[in-house]
């Protein structure tokens, strides 16, 4: 191993930022006291890696922190109990980090660490016992981390996506590469020790851990989580609590427009950034957020393979509405040839490419089925062009997917589920088209089943996310 001290956990950790009423470094230390007393536990990890399946909080931090000197899997907790023994089955997971709300997802066999009580307690549930290890000792741990390092090039993280062939993969992060896209997140943000974020988007996508969580501790800064959205409970704490960047997708922004003219009205007290990604934001929410918050609503682009942000309408510029922004600290952007990977000139529409410190090394496995790299550049498998300023603009997919409140949905994926289904001759699944949420998910099911046996198979196989709002049966 190379550096210990080069860890995502440890750089978070050296700047004294705060996670809800937590000193950052108290809960990295709480992390590594859990690895260092529960032997079990250091016995099920040994080789392994961790997985990561909890709420947005500062418990996610302690988690984070258990996991070092091993990849951990960063599980979204709307996925459905079959997909967290593919994650983990697929990673070879030794054990699973939760909370008691969502331990009945995990795989059985596999030891659990519920940490409801963090940073104080953490229990390890073995198959013949449970163990409740007091994380106490860890105000007396004197932690070492570097706020400057670049990180090493070891796996900090695992999300699955891409399942452009039917079936997600694992995208691999390092430390270096969440580090360094948190640190190009404080200069395009101009990120300081006194700003405060309030943190809605699950940590356990990239756009939520590196925008919300690492960039504002790296800085030194304060967040703020809600473990589940609540528009008014966000709406107050805009108001009254000295938030001064808010991060969100599309349909976070229209859920607080639509929350805060039900109730008169919003006056952020502080907030100087507002953040949109995940999927194209309307012109029209953008200017209704500002002229009701008198703060601009800025837009970015990014991918989990780039860790994720590569483009986005910087602070220090003038915010174009309508387009992706410019690219990232240190990250290259260009448009190219989807097919032959030639860069095209100004005004023209190819695919997204990118490359630099952000971009991972690959997948855990079948990468073939994930997004290309050629010569050191990752072609996204979305369409833009870039006008002579370095301004880029969506121009559409390129790859057989779509979104839904900021979630990407892989058609392949569900039809594949679906298929297995006794009775089920063919499915085909699209986009419908949504002004609040992107899109619906539509699904035609070719066989003989009937409207509620396949929407139960996919509430049973399927996240949260992914179910289908409209199912049609054609018989036969």
């Amino acid at each position: 191993m190379s550096d210990p001290l080069a860890s995502l956990p440890l750089a978070l950790a050296a700047t004294g930022g705060r996670v809800d009423q937590y000193e950052a470094r108290q809960l990295v230390a709480a992390g590594l006291t859990l690895l260092q007393r529960s032997a079990p536990l250091a016995r099920a990890l040994l080789g392994r890696r961790a997985a990561i399946l909890a709420p947005t909080g500062p418990q996610f931090l302690v988690a984070l922190a258990a996991c070092e000197g091993r990849g951990a899997v960063l599980i979204n907790p709307l996925a459905a109990a079959v997909e967290v023994a593919h994650q983990c089955a697929d990673a070879d997971v030794g054990a699973v980090l939760t909370v008691s709300a969502l331990a009945s997802k995990v795989p059985a066999g596999l030891p659990v660490v519920l940490l409801d009580d963090a940073p104080r307690t953490a229990t390890v549930q073995l198959e013949e016992r449970a163990i409740v290890v007091d994380l106490g000792s860890h105000f007396a741990l004197e932690l070492a981390g570097d706020s400057e390092t670049p990180g090493r090039d070891e796996e900090a993280a695992i999300v699955y996506t891409s399942a452009m062939a039917g079936t997600p993969i694992g995208a691999v992060l390092t430390h270096a590469n969440l580090i360094a896209n948190g640190r190009s997140t404080i200069e395009a943000a101009r990120l300081t020790a006194d700003d405060h974020c309030l943190a809605v988007l699950p940590f356990s996508h990239l756009f939520g851990l590196t925008v919300t969580l690492s960039a504002p501790l790296l800085a030194g800064a304060r967040v703020t989580t809600m473990s589940r959205f609540n528009p008014l409970k966000a709406l107050d704490l805009l108001d009254s609590s000295g938030i001064t960047m808010l991060v969100g997708v599309p349909a976070v922004f229209i859920a607080l427009l639509a929350a805060a003219e039900r109730r008169g009205g919003v006056r952020p007290d502080a907030l100087r950034v507002a953040i949109c990604g995940g999927a194209p934001l309307p012109i029209a929410v953008q200017e209704r957020w500002e002229a009701v918050t008198g703060v601009a609503l800025r837009q970015g682009y990014g991918l989990t393979e780039a860790s994720p942000v590569c483009l986005f309408n910087r602070v220090d510029r003038p915010n174009k509405p309508g387009t992706l922004g410019v690219a990232y600290p240190d990250c290259e952007v260009t448009i190219r040839d989807p097919r032959t990977s030639v860069p095209l000139g100004v005004g023209e529409a190819g695919e997204i490419c990118v490359r630099g410190a952000l971009v991972g090394p690959g997948y855990v496995r079948n990468g073939d089925a994930g997004l290309r790299q050629v010569t050191g550049w990752l072609h996204t498998g979305d369409r833009g062009r870039m006008d002579a300023d370095g301004v880029v603009t969506f121009e559409g997919v390129l790859k057989p997917m779509f979104t839904r409140n900021g979630f990407n949905i892989y058609p392949a994926e569900l039809e594949r589920v679906i298929a297995t289904m006794p009775g089920v001759t063919a499915v085909e699944v699209r986009g419908i088209p949504d002004a609040l949420k992107e899109h619906d998910v539509g699904v035609t099911v070719h066989g003989d089943v009937t409207v509620e046996a396949v929407k139960a198979w996919c509430e049973a196989l399927l996240s949260a996310y992914k179910q289908p709002s409209e199912v049609t049966i054609v018989a036969g």
